[in-house]
């Protein structure tokens, strides 16, 4: 038996010392807004999950406290707290220096979803305070830090102790610093999503959440011994299914451990959602194209082999063959590669190999005993060929065959610029705001399309009636990039014009109904749009103050509007109720111009969440849509 590696303080090995992760944020958390500090929990738990990959660790704890601070509980080995060749205690390395950690080799974790060493450092140096308990060799071990600065004295050079323990585990307590985050009021939902997609990934784990905020703590455990077949019918447990029983596989290759679980349902878009060692990868990957690749030659394999498709015929595209596939694919690998610290794409070429090898193998093994399941995942890609074939028909004659182009489309004010990285496209709300909206702009970068009323649900539609919506045609022609993969497979974000699309609509009911159907609709047929950061809301005013002397202000919501009457007792108040309301200079000022305006990137941090909420919100059921709007009356902003 081969004999096990002590996990202590010449474990930590040190890359370099700690940068000043306060000035640059959004290089290692993604953002300052709700999805970077989530981000931080997200960090904790991982390192937590780490030790439960070592087989170490077998529930990990996480509390929302009262005061705005969370709290992760692990029962692993505990952070080592050892001298360091480095002259301090191992603990206070993790915590201080960048790049310090046990996950530079693969003596202490094989597979580990924190590689770089910066995760616990950053949430320290992000945070008001960092408080941390380690009970290990017997006794609990205590430091502390405020603002990244360690504040507890050592006693003989190493951490003092609080008493004696015979358990093991890490306590971390932390509290957001609010002159980094916009907002510190942790997202409960989107946490719980999160441990919930963490269990389903590691069946032997338990994890407990509560949220201690509320008057009666919200309490939930996540175990899911199913693990991600659990996981895929959790997703489509309010779909209609082709298949009943998830097809289910793992294998190995070269190191790397492959599962899946697929399952068809009778809609017309795919769900595949891909991990690496328990990450979520929202921008996918290289196991993801392996896994694509794979599926669709086996199916054509088989769609010939079965005479479905004859000689003369072409092969199933890919988005033929997923069109109503919700797929998890989960790897372990021992040496990720990802592009940047917030692990959304994975970047290893070895992955792709590893998971079309086990694809090829497992799933034909699968199909070859399963003949009835193959052809009902063959029959969905005969329909979506079918569709796509007329869809194509229609998208020729819409799209293609117009007589003008682009430029002159009727509606579209187009910029001069045909630089894509500096253009933006504003998608305005009305008539009368798009014509001050064409007079007010830079016409050097900023193209308007105002759109009349409120554009199709595409959450109920068919997509002939979604392909023969007037302002959705538009749409498409003047971004340039196609329509979802999905139809058509003509989706390409290297084509698109604009490098942020502004939705621009009024502060009111009906503005924000028609921000929400501009989402759905890039949501669902061209999420890489949300994904990688191109959509916008603009923030327009709400009031303009007028003071009796000195400069007017331009308030953008009641909270400023609040802080104003505190500072100033004699002004008059303007109201704007709409945009079309604001003259050309006063929309430039507020709206357009880039030294000024506000905006709102539109982040999807949880695909999972994301993709029922928008369902059960756009979707024709009404008794779940009342239930969620009770339930999150307490987190929306009024606007009386």
């Amino acid at each position: 038996m081969a004999k096990k590696k002590t996990y202590d303080a010449a474990s930590i090995s040190v890359l370099e010392g700690l940068e000043a992760v306060r000035k640059r944020p959004g290089m290692y958390i993604g953002s300052v807004s709700r999805k970077g500090l989530n981000h931080l929990v997200y960090e904790i738990v991982d390192n937590a999950v780490d030790e439960h990959l070592a087989g170490e660790c077998d529930q990990i704890r996480v509390y929302l406290e009262k005061d705005g601070s969370a709290t992760v509980i692990d029962n692993g080995r505990g952070i080592p707290v050892g001298m360091h060749e480095k002259g301090m205690p191992a603990e206070r390395l993790v915590f201080t220096t960048l790049h310090a950690g046990g996950k530079f080799d693969n003596s202490n974790y094989k597979t580990s979803g924190g590689l770089h060493g910066v995760g616990s450092s950053v949430v320290n140096a992000l945070s008001t305070y960092l408080d941390v308990k380690i009970s290990r060799e017997g006794y609990i071990h205590h430091d502390r830090f405020e603002r990244g600065v360690p504040t507890i004295d050592l006693v003989n050079g190493l951490l003092p102790t609080l008493g004696k323990t015979k358990e093991t585990g890490t306590s971390i307590n932390f509290l957001p610093d609010p002159e980094i985050f916009e907002k510190t009021y942790f997202s409960a939902d989107e946490i719980k999503s999160r441990l919930h997609e963490t269990a389903y990934l590691n069946p032997v784990l338990t994890i407990i959440f509560e949220d201690r905020r509320q008057a009666e703590p919200d309490h939930e455990e996540f175990h899911e011994p199913d693990g991600i077949l659990g996981f895929v019918k959790d997703l489509n447990k309010n779909k209609e299914l082709i298949n009943e029983e998830p097809v289910y596989f793992k294998g190995e290759s070269d190191g790397i451990t492959v599962e899946c679980a697929i399952q068809y349902v009778n809609e017309f878009h795919e769900n595949v959602l891909g991990f690496c060692n328990n990450i979520y990868n929202a921008e996918g990957g290289t196991h993801l194209t392996g896994f694509k690749t794979a599926f669709t030659g086996i199916m054509n394999t088989y769609a010939r082999e079965l005479g479905i498709l004859k000689e003369k015929d072409v092969n199933f595209t890919g988005a033929d063959i997923r069109n109503g596939m919700t797929a998890v694919v989960s790897i372990k690998h021992p040496a990720p590669r990802f592009e940047g610290q917030t692990k959304t794409k994975l970047d290893n070429q070895d992955a792709s190999k590893a998971v079309a090898k086990v694809v090829s193998d497992e799933a034909v093994l699968y199909f070859d005993r399963n003949l009835e399941v193959l052809k009902q995942v063959l029959s969905c890609a005969e329909r979506a060929a079918k569709i796509r074939k007329t869809e194509e028909k229609a998208k020729t004659n819409m799209l293609t065959k117009q007589k003008y182009s682009f430029d002159s489309n009727g509606k579209l004010a187009n910029c001069e610029s045909r630089k894509p990285e500096l253009c933006e496209i504003f998608i305005v709300e009305g008539d009368s705001a798009g014509g001050s909206a064409k007079m007010a702009r830079n016409r050097n970068y900023q193209a308007i399309m105002p759109i009349r009323g409120k554009i199709l649900n595409v959450e109920k539609a068919s997509i002939d009636k979604v392909l023969a919506n007037a302002e959705i045609k538009t749409m498409i022609n003047a971004f340039g990039c196609g329509f979802s993969e999905g139809y058509g497979n003509d989706f390409d974000i290297t084509k698109l014009r604009y490098d942020k699309i502004i939705i621009m609509a009024d502060a009111d009911v009906d503005g924000a109904h028609i921000s929400t159907l501009l989402l759905t609709l890039f949501y669902r047929f061209m999420p890489e749009l949300i994904f990688e950061g191109h959509v916008y809301i603009a923030m327009p005013p709400l009031y303009k103050a007028m003071p009796a002397r000195g400069k007017e202000e331009y308030l953008y919501d009641d909270k400023a509007l609040e802080k104003y009457r505190k500072t100033h007792k004699n002004f008059t108040l303007q109201r704007y109720k709409g945009l079309g309301e604001m003259d050309a200079e006063q929309l430039w000022e507020t709206t357009l111009n880039p030294e000024t305006r506000i905006l709102k990137q539109v982040e999807i941090e949880d695909a999972r969440m994301a993709s029922s909420v928008t369902e059960m919100l756009m979707g024709s059921e009404v008794p779940p849509r009342r239930a969620f709007i009770y339930e999150h009356a307490q987190d929306a902003e009024l606007d009386i």
